[in-house]
């Protein structure tokens, strides 16, 4: 049963008219999986801003606990100095007769002072001592009946190790901050102190102003240190109404009413350096600060969504109406053709595929009309087509014919010459052939720089056969090249200019250079000859000559050749470059990109 309707299924599709299949389609294809995924990419965007505000506050929490923790190690370390500092032994234990004594020994020891003006990270630096002798001066105070109830006080004396608290000092001139607060014995008189360090204020709220979410640092009491709204430091927790215990929860990611908005809050813990008390990170923000940007989002796509898909409707129903239209008269006009009436012009207009498909229409009709008066007349041109085929091919015969000759008859001279003793004559006959040979084998593939040398060669002979020793030569190759692919005819035309030209009105001897080297993965190729040179002028006409412009240098075909070749291969930057001056000679350079391995032009 499912078999058979699913074989049904085309046949189905395909009794339903075109504009119902559009609109079908649209509303099935297009308009229902749209507005399913917009809803699914809101509710993921929502998640993912949530996720990654709650990534972002981890990693501040992280970047206040380090930057934290390096800010506290400053007074931990002038606390293990001071530890063992011995003018802080002598002036502590030392049993004062008057005020004098006890002044000139406040005077001398500076220690605190410079410690405040060095670190800014220390606020006040204050001693408790039992030393009834001592007098307070800020820095040293006698231990009173509220100092010893005080609670940091009384853990302090229980060990030697560093308590973290929010000390308030309502009824003296200090300010309320978070302490450093250690016990400092001193086994040699039996006595010990309570070395208290506050930490700058300033300092603790300047690393949280500048993060995005409320964040603020506790002690272990639930004193707020430090927070990114300074007026929160000093408040407790519980004032705060953050909606759970953080000292009962500790470290970890909660979510909690905090004044009636849902959130999330981060709590990480932060223990010191030698500290047997902490610290407590708490970073604060509104879910709905987090999404309400997705939201805002999210809805105004999903409305232009609507909007977007709601017209698409209406285009799709009016298209849909027009295309089963046209396609009717089209078909009309199909079934006269059909019929026999090969006079039928199709009206249906437009540049779509239906309006091509109609002018289509037109010309298959005219082309067949126009196809049964050409029977005759392509019959006969094919006829015609047939013989020049033949003498095509009669031509390319004798073309191929007529080199073979001219080897021959100079293979014959070359034996003739030699047979009288002319050996010269005999040479440079056979450098001529070898020379016309290999011009004429080279089609428009690659050949050797070997064998790109044996025409220079070749040439540069018959010109000294020539010009005897008015012409000197020189070829000097890298070894290592010689295998390497090249372009041909791109060595032999700039030796050929540098023969005429440099010989040309001079009657001293010219030496032609031919250098081809291997490095940097380049092929470098010059040719330079001791000629008469030429003017800047004369030399800026024959490089635009290169680039065919217009007033260019008429001629140096060959060199325009070669540039314009080795340009469109390999770039601009691998084409001619030419430097000549009047009574010096000229030098013309190319390089060809090699590759390492093999050597052979890429």
């Amino acid at each position: 049963m499912g078999a058979a309707f699913v074989g049904r299924v085309p046949s189905i599709i395909n009794n339903i008219r075109m504009r119902n299949k559009l609109l079908f389609s649209y509303v099935v294809i297009v308009m229902i999986p749209v507005l399913l995924v917009g809803g699914a990419v809101i509710v993921y965007l929502r998640e993912q801003a949530l996720q990654s505000a709650i990534a972002q506050t981890v990693n501040n929490v992280e970047k206040i606990k380090a930057q934290t923790g390096n800010l506290l190690r400053v007074p931990t370390d002038i606390s293990n100095l001071l530890m063992f500092d011995s003018k802080l032994n002598a002036v502590v234990n030392r049993r004062y007769d008057g005020m004098l004594d006890l002044t000139k020994a406040y005077h001398e020891f500076d220690d605190f002072k410079e410690y405040r003006e060095q670190y800014r990270e220390i606020e006040s630096l204050r001693f408790y001592s039992f030393n009834p002798t001592l007098v307070n001066n800020l820095e040293f105070i006698p231990v009173d009946a509220d100092t010893q109830n005080a609670l940091w006080f009384k853990e302090a004396l229980t060990g030697t190790e560093i308590h973290w608290y929010y000390i308030r000092n309502e009824a003296g001139p200090m300010p309320n901050l978070l302490s450093l607060v250690r016990q400092v014995p001193f086994p040699e008189h039996r006595t010990s102190g309570v070395l208290v360090m506050g930490i700058n204020q300033g300092e603790l709220n300047a690393m949280l102003s500048k993060e995005p979410f409320n964040t603020m640092i506790a002690d272990e009491q639930g004193i707020v240190v430090a927070a990114k709204d300074p007026d929160m430091v000093g408040r407790t927790l519980q004032e705060l109404e953050l909606g759970f215990d953080v000292h009962n929860r500790g470290k970890g990611t909660y979510k909690a009413e905090v004044n009636g908005e849902s959130a999330n809050i981060i709590v990480d813990e932060l223990l010191p350096e030698s500290s047997i008390s902490g610290l407590t990170v708490i970073s604060i923000f509104s879910t709905a600060d987090i999404v309400s940007g997705a939201n805002r989002i999210s809805l105004i796509g999903f409305v232009c969504i609507l909007m977007v898909l709601v017209t698409a409707l209406i285009l799709v129903t009016m298209i849909s109406l027009l295309i089963t239209k046209r396609l009717q008269r089209l078909s009309e006009d199909l079934n006269a053709v059909a019929r026999g009436d090969l006079n039928v012009v199709t009206r249906v207009d437009g540049g779509d595929e239906i309006g091509d498909l109609s002018r289509q229409f037109n010309r298959m009709v005219e082309s067949i009309n126009e196809l049964m008066r050409q029977v005759y007349d392509t019959s006969e041109k094919n006829s015609r087509l047939e013989l020049a085929q033949k003498d095509i091919k009669l031509k390319m015969m004798a073309s191929q014919i007529n080199p073979h000759f001219l080897f021959n008859a100079l293979e014959s001279i070359r034996m003739k010459a030699h047979i009288r003793g002319e050996t010269e004559i005999a040479r440079v006959v056979r450098l001529l052939g070898k020379l016309m040979r290999k011009n004429i084998e080279i089609g428009g593939g690659y050949t050797t720089l070997q064998e790109e040398l044996v025409m220079v060669r070749s040439y540069l002979e018959i010109q000294k056969f020539r010009y005897g020793e008015r012409l000197q030569y020189e070829v000097a190759v890298d070894e290592a090249a010689l295998m390497a692919r090249i372009p041909p005819l791109i060595i032999q035309p700039l030796v050929e200019n540098a023969v005429v030209h440099g010989l040309e009105n001079k009657e001293e001897p010219v030496s032609v250079k031919v250098t081809v080297s291997l490095h940097d993965g380049s092929l470098h190729t010059e040719v330079e000859d001791n000629g008469n040179g030429m003017e800047a002028a004369r030399l800026e006409q024959v490089k635009a000559s290169f680039k065919g412009e217009e007033g260019a240098e008429v001629g140096r075909i060959g060199m325009r050749n070669v540039h314009q070749r080795l340009t469109l291969m390999y770039g601009e930057h691998h084409g001619i470059r030419m430097d000549s001056k009047v009574g010096e000679g000229t030098k013309v350079r190319f390089t060809l990109p090699v590759e390492e391995e093999t050597h052979c032009i890429m």
